[in-house]
């Protein structure tokens, strides 16, 4: 096994990687920006370097630096966690020349599934049912409508190296395509430097449903059950459920064997996640592959009893999967709730600054992951998620009673976080229905 591994990230998902690694007796390095000097992820670490400045390209994304302090700390592999280079082929591939191990897929692997054009091409080709839409690229607002036409609208417009919301906009008729076309793609280029994007059916009120899988390097795959994501805000998502209350069994298994096939057809290795979006006829739709861990990972961990970051760790270190399909039992309720310091009510605008008083949840069944403490300053560089607040439960109902309760225990003072937002929205009707889709927050949150 590995003796030392080097995180290339920072907040909360570094936290669980440290405390993942000591539990299998493995040294971890952490690196630092000059304004995270000071926090936990530094702390808790074996070791702490720091690579740059406040700024994001001159630290976190500044691959030469990272690659520096491994070498330097003589760190056998990296985990990258999630955001940052996590998804990067380019610094995968440098992990691969400087002979150091990068806990994901290959270089290769995160070019053909992180560009979303590439990945709904190979679905296409494999079977795995996929969402009306460009087959190549698009780089001219101009051929970008004539697909729109073909397909009819609404549709999307999308980045194909985008993630995290940006570069998105929906369109629902020809006078407005060009300027939203157009607008999407310079926010592209803002945020990932490349100007393809690709233009696909937009489907009215689904449930987006994604499925974690994990590879070996010898031809295993697993999937570990669904996960709903369908709250969200401009794309971004807020609670996870595990199950989804309207997958039943039929429908999860043919939903978990096309994600299989999907990593199944790319050779794919490590923890990813397959996305589809779920229409009221229960039909669904591959959308993207995240090749990295996922922020909302725990709730899987907790209804199946199975470590993602340990077993991220196990194969990427050359070991076969131990768990095989018939061994993952999906037992009871689990549901996330992302605590972000950001002010509701003031257009959610980001809320950094220092940590007065802290009290986190506790109890049977509740889980918080998070790198804050009393007396933390919240830096205004990064993203604003400060904690992930999850529960369990026998059932959702169980499950929700508990968040409900975790939250109203959930105190940081000295920033303005979303936790009453939160709260309002798992006692709306139609949440304790499970009456959800990707529109529920517009819809009934902010009326």
């Amino acid at each position: 096994m590995f003796k030392k591994i080097l995180i290339a990230n920072r907040g909360e998902i570094a936290v669980r990687i440290i405390r993942a690694c000591r539990e299998m007796g493995i040294q971890t390095v952490a690196v630092y920006s000059e304004i995270d000097k000071e926090a936990l992820h530094t702390q808790l670490a074996d070791e702490a370097i720091c690579i740059g400045p406040a700024q994001v390209k001159s630290s976190y994304l500044n691959m030469e630096s990272i690659i520096n302090a491994t070498l330097v700390t003589k760190a056998e592999a990296i985990h990258p966690g999630f955001g940052f280079l996590s998804e990067n082929s380019k610094f995968a591939k440098m992990c691969q020349q400087c002979q150091i191990t990068f806990i994901g897929p290959s270089a290769e692997i995160i070019d053909k599934m992180g560009n979303k054009a590439e990945a709904r091409k190979t679905m296409l080709e494999v079977g795995v049912p996929i969402i009306p839409g460009s087959k190549e690229p698009i780089t001219k607002a101009e051929e970008g409508l004539d697909i729109a036409k073909e397909i009819g609208y609404p549709v999307i417009i999308k980045a194909s190296a985008g993630g995290g919301g940006k570069g998105m906009r929906i369109v629902y008729d020809d006078a407005e395509f060009i300027n939203n076309f157009n607008m999407a793609q310079n926010e592209t280029m803002n945020a990932f430097n490349d100007n393809e994007m690709y233009i696909e059916k937009y489907l009215v009120n689904p449930r987006h449903i994604e499925f974690q899988i994990l590879a070996d390097e010898y031809g295993n795959v697993i999937h570990l059950g669904e996960r709903d994501c369908s709250i969200q805000r401009r794309h971004q998502k807020l609670i996870e459920e595990s199950p989804s209350v309207v997958i039943d069994e039929p429908l999860r298994k043919k939903m978990g064997e096309a994600a299989t096939l999907a990593a199944h057809a790319v050779k794919y290795t490590n923890a990813g996640t397959i996305e589809f979006l779920l229409d009221k006829d229960k039909n669904f739709y591959f959308i993207e592959m995240n090749t990295r861990i996922q922020v909302e990972h725990p709730v899987s961990e907790m209804v199946t009893g199975i470590d993602l970051i340990k077993e991220q760790i196990n194969i990427a270190y050359g070991n076969e999967l131990k768990v095989k399909q018939k061994d993952v039992i999906i037992s009871g309720y689990a549901i996330e709730c992302r605590i972000n310091a950001e002010d509701p009510e003031n257009n959610f605008r980001p809320s950094p600054g220092r940590i007065e008083n802290l009290h986190l949840p506790g109890g049977n069944g509740i889980r918080v992951d998070s790198a804050l403490f009393c007396g933390y300053n919240i830096p205004p560089t990064y993203d604003s998620m400060l904690a992930k607040l999850i529960v369990y439960g026998k059932n959702r109902d169980e499950a929700i009673k508990k968040l409900r309760s975790a939250l109203g225990e959930f105190v940081v003072q000295g920033v303005k976080t979303n936790i009453d937002f939160q709260y309002s929205i798992i006692n709306h009707p139609k949440f304790l229905e499970g009456d959800v889709d990707t529109h529920f927050v517009q819809e009934y949150i902010y009326k």
